[in-house]
């Protein structure tokens, strides 16, 4: 038998003892993925983790004709999980899983370690020795301890098969969102070149330092990569101004603050880091230009949710990072065209979250025509 463990901790109440296996229900994939969806729900309102079990039966067992296998690693489940535990197939007829619920938090034994030995032991005493050694258990918990400094992606694709699901679902239209992706870029990037010569030349006239500013962001999946910006900044400023105000407006306390127009806007208005030409080019939104070159990389796209940065991430909400996970980043969104600085962080949250519900090359189409006229208003750019 081979374990795989991840690297998240947490700790269980013990199980209580079961004498005799119970009537055992297991639910179709669908069903099952359905399930974690709504278990990762459960877990961001309660706060109290969940863990997945996942039983890889391999070949030979998965395909045991009399399915005495299959009955006898279900009496074993039986025996070792509780009664608000759910059995379902992650793959079907290969890959059991069991979602462990509400695992509670004050213990001191590790959860994995607990649940591993329970099942462990339970599905030794039920199988013969063949059959047990070619099970391969794994156990994945939700929420993840996300590396913050990590390049790879954090966050643990096994707990999320609804998503990916809906990714092959909408296979289509995602290589279609990626060819208007290219398309856009590539002529933006060509309609826009003078602008940049134009640009450059401004930035290296008023201070010093260089024409990029280049920043690590989260994309999607929270995968990092190198965001491109105009310098609109002093060189060697202190980020710890925008990284206490991004703490407090995550946290829902941050104050609004007034624009050029008496408007009231969730962002810092009077930012000392920022140069006269960078005052222009954020109103104007010209600074965003270079991240043409980051959809073109397939780094971003032209619409999605805004790329944070990873010390925004580390002050989120466990529910926050479905922002991430839902969609790929983008140039302007539904937040842009509807919100931008006007709304809290949460309300800003929900609207990607929206757009990933609901997107379509239709609706991108949409944000895209309604996008110009934001910009030329300059509502809460700065």
């Amino acid at each position: 038998m081979h374990v795989r463990r991840s690297t998240q901790t947490a700790t269980l109440k013990p199980l209580p003892e079961a004498s005799s296996p119970r009537e055992y229900c297991i639910l179709n994939a669908e069903a099952f993925r359905r399930t974690i969806a709504l278990e990762r729900k459960r877990s961001e309102r309660s706060r109290k983790p969940f863990m997945l079990l996942l039983l890889d039966m391999g070949e030979h067992l998965s395909s045991d004709k009399n399915g005495k296998a299959l009955d006898k690693i279900l009496g074993a489940l039986s025996l070792s999980t509780r009664e608000t535990d759910i059995t379902g197939w992650y793959a079907d007829g290969c890959v059991i899983g069991v979602v462990f619920t509400e695992i509670g938090t004050d213990g001191t034994n590790s959860v994995p370690s607990t649940i591993i030995s329970r099942v462990t032991d339970t599905l030794r005493g039920s199988l013969m020795w063949e059959q047990f050694n070619q099970l391969n258990i794994s156990f994945h918990v939700f929420p993840e301890d996300w590396d913050y400094d990590a390049s790879e992606r954090p966050s643990n694709p096994t707990l999320y098969p609804d998503l990916s699901q809906r990714d092959r679902a909408r296979k289509f239209f995602v290589v279609l969102k990626r060819a208007m992706d290219i398309a856009g870029s590539l002529c933006a990037l060509t309609i826009l070149s003078p602008a940049f010569l134009v640009i450059a030349l401004a930035i290296k006239a008023s201070s010093q330092g260089p024409v990029f500013f280049r920043q690590r962001r989260m994309g999607q999946h929270g995968t990092s990569f190198v965001f491109l910006k105009f310098r609109s900044m002093f060189v060697n400023n202190d980020a710890g101004i925008h990284r206490e105000y991004v703490q407090q407006l995550i946290a829902g306390k941050a104050v609004k603050h007034s624009s050029a127009d008496g408007t009231a806007v969730y962002k810092l208005t009077k930012d000392p880091r920022v140069t006269r030409v960078g005052a222009f080019l954020r109103k104007t939104s010209l600074d965003e230009i270079p991240q043409f070159l980051n959809v073109l990389k397939g780094e971003m796209s032209l619409v999605g949710p805004r790329p944070p940065v990873p010390y925004e991430v580390e002050a989120y909400d466990i529910w926050h990072r479905r922002r991430l996970l839902e969609a790929k980043p983008g140039i302007t969104g539904l937040w842009q065209v509807c919100g931008r600085s006007k709304v809290k962080f949460d309300d800003m949250v929900r609207l990607d979250l929206q757009y990933a519900r609901t997107w379509s090359p239709w609706m991108d189409i949409k944000i895209l025509a309604r996008t110009p006229g934001a910009v030329v208003l300059g509502e809460g750019a700065h």
